[in-house]
C-alpha cells in the first residue's frame, strides 16, 4: 500500500475507528484465554476493535487473532501483534546484562537475528526490546534487562540488537520491528524502587541516559515506549519535554507507545483528574498507542468536544498505519506466522549453538588462584548448591516453560566431560527460605570429593520487573553453605547465577575461583562445563560494577571527582575527604574487569601527535600481546579524562573498545580513531560542546588504567 492510499484510508475512517488504531489490548483476553502477566487488572471492551494486541503464544493463536480481527474490521486494517522478546523467543540466550559483558556487538546482532526468526514464526510483528535504561543501582530488579551501566556500551549493544532483529527489510517473514524502551531514565528510579520517581539535572540526563536510546533509533528502531516514572516531576507518558527531544531534536517520526496502563496511571501520579485529562495529556505528548488502560476509548468524544484536535488524532493514526505498511501487513497480514516454520526453527541446532556461544562469551571469570581450568581427570566432582540440578537458569522475561528446554548443569557436564564421576547435592535454596537442613549432606559430599563446583546466586523470580530489593546479599542459607563447603574442601569453584549485581565480598575473600555466569539461558549446562574444563576460554568483562557493599550504590565507573577526593590507592580511612569510614569508595570488581586462562600484556599506548585540532582528530594505538599458552579474546578498552572543563568531567570515561582474538605469543596493534565530537559534553546552559585543553587517554579497565598519555586538543576560532 502506497502513502497516498494510506491517506485515503485514513479519510474513510470514523473517529471510533481512528481511536481503535491507538488502543492495544491483550490477545489472550480477547480470545478468552489466560490471565494478565504484568500491570493492573483490566477488562477488555467487547465494543472496541483495537489496532494492536500483545501477549499470545503461537503462530496458530496469532493467525486466529488476525483472522478474527479482519472479519470484524470494516476497512480490513490488520492488527499489529506485539510481544516481549527480550533475550530470545523459544531459544533463550543470556539476559541483556550478561550480553553486555560480552562486549561483542556481532554476537548480539546474531542473537537478535535468531530471536527474530523464531518470534516472527510465532506471529510477532513488534518486540518490546531493546531496553536502553542505563542503570547504576542493582537494587532495581530490571537492571538485568539493560546491557550496561555505561551509555556507550549500552547503546552499541542495543543498536546491534536492532540491526539483528529488523534486518534490511521489515517485510521479510523472519524480521520483527523493535520498540526501544523505556523513555526516559527509568533506570534511575529513586532508592532503586521500580516505577519510582526520577530527578536528574538536564545535562546528566542528556549525557548519561539519553544517548543509548538515540543509538537504537539511529540504528532504525521503529517504536519507542515511554517509561512509568516521573522525570523531574512529570510522568514520562505526558512529558512534552521528552516529546520535543524525540520528535523535534532527534527527528523520530515513528510510533510512541505507553507502557502497560501508564496513561491511566496519570491519575495515580496526581497530574490528571480523570480519564479525559489522561487522554489529553498523553496525546499532547504525542503518545500514539495506549497499552491496556482503555483511556483512548475517550478520544472520539474529546475530539468532538474540541479538547483534542482531530489533526493530532490523525497524525497518531497515520504513524501506526505507516508502521503496518512498513511491515507489509496490508499485503500479508500473517507476516511470518507459520506453525511449520515454528517447528523448523524453534531450538534448532544452529540456534542452540548460538545460545551456547553467547553464554560462554558473556561469562566473567572474576577470580582464579590457579585452580581453573579443571583437570581432564578430576576424580570425584561434587556439583553443589541451589542451581546444581535446577533448570531455572534463564532469567526474567524468558518465555513461560523455558526451563523445559534448558540443558541443566549435570547434563552439560556429562555432554562435555562424559567420563567425570559426578555427584550432586542441592544444600539449600536460592530463595528466601533459610532452611539449612540440606547443608550437612552437601558438606559431607564435598568432603568426599576431589573438586567442588558450588553454584550460588538468586532465584530467577528475584530479579526483573517489580523485583526491587533492599539487600544485595545471597538469599536463604547460601552463605552458611558456602562457609561450610570451603571449610572442608578448599578446591572449590564458585559459579554464580543471578540477574543483578550481588555483594561478593566474603566469597571473593576466600573462594579460590569465581565464575560469574549471570542467567545464561538454555545452554547453561554445556557452556559452564566448557568454561570450567577449558574447552572455552573466559573472555567476558563486567559491563556493570560489582559493589563492595550495599551502602555504595548507586555506583558507576564514570563518576565525577569531588573537591576533596579520597587519596589513591583506596585504602585506609581519610577524614574530611569524600569517603566512607567503613568501606572503600571503589567497587569490589570494577566495570571492564574480567580474567582469562591466558595472560594479556599491554605493551604500549601511543598517539600520532601530542597536539591535535578539533578538525583533524587523533589516532591512538594500543599494543597487546598474548603472553600465555592459550588462544584468547581480549576486550581492549580506551578511556579518556578531560582534565579541565567548565563542567566537572568523569575521572574515567570509556571512549571506545574493540574485542580481539590473539593466539599464544601473538601481538596485535589496536587502532582507535578519536574525533572531536566524542569529547563533547553538555554544559549547565544546555550546550553540547567540547573545549580545548589537555586530555588523558588510557587503556586497561576502570580503576586499573595503564599507559596513560596526555594529549592537547586545540580548537579553531569561529569564523
Amino acid at each position: 500500500m502506497k502513502q497516498e492510499e494510506l491517506w485515503k484510508l485514513l479519510g474513510e475512517m470514523t473517529l471510533e475507528e481512528k481511536a481503535g488504531q491507538l488502543i492495544q489490548l491483550d490477545g489472550r483476553l480477547i480470545l478468552g484465554r489466560g490471565d494478565r502477566q504484568t500491570g493492573p487488572e483490566t477488562e477488555n471492551r467487547p465494543d472496541l476493535l483495537p489496532g494492536s494486541v500483545l501477549n499470545f503464544d503461537s503462530a496458530e493463536m496469532a493467525r486466529e487473532l488476525q483472522s478474527r480481527h479482519l472479519s470484524e474490521d470494516r476497512l480490513k486494517i490488520p492488527l499489529l501483534l506485539m510481544l516481549d522478546v527480550i533475550h530470545g523467543h523459544r531459544t533463550t540466550y543470556p539476559i541483556p546484562l550478561a550480553m553486555g559483558c560480552s562486549f561483542d556487538e556481532g554476537l548480539m546482532e546474531e542473537c537478535g537475528k535468531m530471536a527474530a526468526r523464531e518470534a516472527a514464526a510465532c506471529g510477532v510483528h513488534v518486540t518490546f526490546a531493546p531496553m536502553m535504561d542505563t542503570a547504576r543501582d542493582p537494587r532495581w530488579g530490571r537492571i538485568m534487562e539493560t546491557c550496561s551501566e555505561d551509555p556507550l556500551v549500552n547503546g552499541r549493544m542495543g543498536a546491534a540488537l536492532v540491526r539483528g532483529m529488523q534486518g534490511e527489510d521489515l517485510r521479510a517473514g523472519d524480521r520483527v520491528a523493535c520498540c526501544v524502551k523505556h523513555f526516559a531514565a527509568y533506570g534511575a528510579g529513586e532508592a532503586g524502587r521500580d516505577y519510582n520517581r526520577v530527578d536528574l539535572p538536564e545535562n546528566t540526563l542528556r549525557e548519561q541516559y539519553l544517548p543509548a536510546y538515540r543509538a537504537c533509533l539511529e540504528a532504525g528502531a521503529r517504536m519507542v515506549m515511554t517509561s512509568f516514572n516521573t522525570l523531574n516531576g512529570v510522568p514520562a507518558v505526558a512529558s512534552t519535554f521528552l516529546r520535543r527531544v524525540l520528535r523535534e531534536e532527534w527527528g523520530f517520526d515513528g510510533v510512541i507507545i505507553s507502557d502497560y496502563n501508564a496513561i491511566g496511571e496519570l491519575m495515580n501520579h496526581g497530574v490528571a483528574e480523570d480519564e479525559d485529562d489522561c487522554a489529553c495529556l498523553a496525546m499532547g505528548a504525542e503518545c500514539d498507542v495506549d497499552m491496556m488502560s482503555l483511556v483512548y476509548a475517550r478520544l472520539p468524544d474529546l475530539v468532538r468536544s474540541g479538547k483534542i484536535p482531530e489533526a493530532a488524532l490523525d497524525a497518531a493514526v497515520m504513524r501506526v498505519l505507516r508502521l503496518k505498511q512498513e511491515l507489509g501487513l496490508f499485503e500479508n497480514p500473517w507476516h511470518g506466522a507459520d506453525p511449520e516454520t515454528e517447528k523448523r526453527v524453534y531450538l534448532c541446532e544452529a540456534h542452540r549453538e548460538t545460545a551456547r556461544r553467547a553464554a560462554e562469551e558473556s561469562a566473567v571469570l572474576l577470580k582464579n588462584e590457579g585452580i581453573l581450568p579443571l583437570p581432564g581427570n578430576p576424580g570425584k566432582v561434587a556439583l553443589i548448591g541451589p542451581f546444581a540440578t535446577d533448570a531455572h537458569l534463564n532469567g526474567a522475561w524468558s518465555r513461560p516453560g523455558a526451563e523445559e528446554d534448558t540443558v541443566t548443569l549435570p547434563e552439560g557436564i556429562r555432554q562435555v566431560m562424559p567420563g567425570v564421576e559426578l555427584r550432586t547435592a542441592r544444600g539449600c535454596s536460592a530463595e528466601w527460605n533459610v532452611d539449612p537442613s540440606g547443608i550437612a549432606e552437601a558438606v559431607e559430599l564435598a568432603r568426599q570429593s576431589d573438586w567442588v563446583i558450588l553454584t550460588l546466586g538468586e532465584a530467577e523470580w528475584l530479579s526483573g520487573e517489580g523485583r526491587s530489593r533492599t539487600e544485595l546479599s545471597f538469599p536463604g542459607a547460601q552463605m552458611q553453605l558456602f562457609r561450610e563447603i570451603l571449610a572442608v574442601n578448599p578446591r572449590t569453584v564458585v559459579v554464580l547465577f543471578h540477574g543483578r549485581p550481588l555483594v561478593l565480598t566474603e566469597i571473593s575473600r576466600t573462594a579460590p575461583a569465581i565464575l560469574d555466569m549471570w542467567f545464561p539461558g538454555q545452554q547453561a549446562g554445556p557452556a559452564m562445563a566448557r568454561l570450567l574444563w577449558g574447552h572455552a576460554n573466559p573472555c567476558g568483562k563486567l559491563s556493570v560494577s560489582l559493589p563492595w557493599t550495599l551502602g555504595q550504590v548507586p555506583l558507576s565507573h564514570n563518576r565525577l571527582n569531588t573537591g576533596r577526593p579520597k587519596p589513591q590507592p583506596d585504602t585506609g580511612v581519610f577524614p574530611f575527604t569524600s569517603s566512607y569510614l567503613d568501606a572503600p569508595n571503589l567497587p569490589l570488581y570494577s566495570f571492564g574487569n574480567g580474567l582469562s586462562y591466558t595472560e594479556f600484556v599491554y605493551e604500549s599506548l601511543e598517539t600520532d601527535r601530542e597536539v591535535f585540532s578539533d578538525t583533524e582528530g587523533l589516532t591512538v594505538r594500543i599494543r597487546v600481546r598474548n603472553a600465555g599458552e592459550r588462544p584468547g579474546k581480549e576486550v581492549v578498552q580506551l578511556y579518556v579524562r578531560d582534565l579541565v572543563a567548565r563542567v566537572a568531567r568523569p575521572v574515567q570515561q570509556i571512549l571506545d573498545y574493540r574485542k580481539i582474538l590473539l593466539q599464544p605469543g601473538e601481538t596485535q596493534e589496536v587502532v582507535f580513531r578519536v574525533e572531536e565530537k566524542q569529547l563533547r559534553f553538555w554544559d549547565a546552559e544546555g550546550n553540547f560542546l567540547s573545549e580545548s585543553g589537555d586530555f588523558e587517554f588510557s587503556t586497561g579497565w576502570a580503576d586499573h588504567l595503564l599507559h596513560t598519555k596526555r594529549v592537547q586538543m586545540t580548537k579553531r576560532e569561529a569564523v
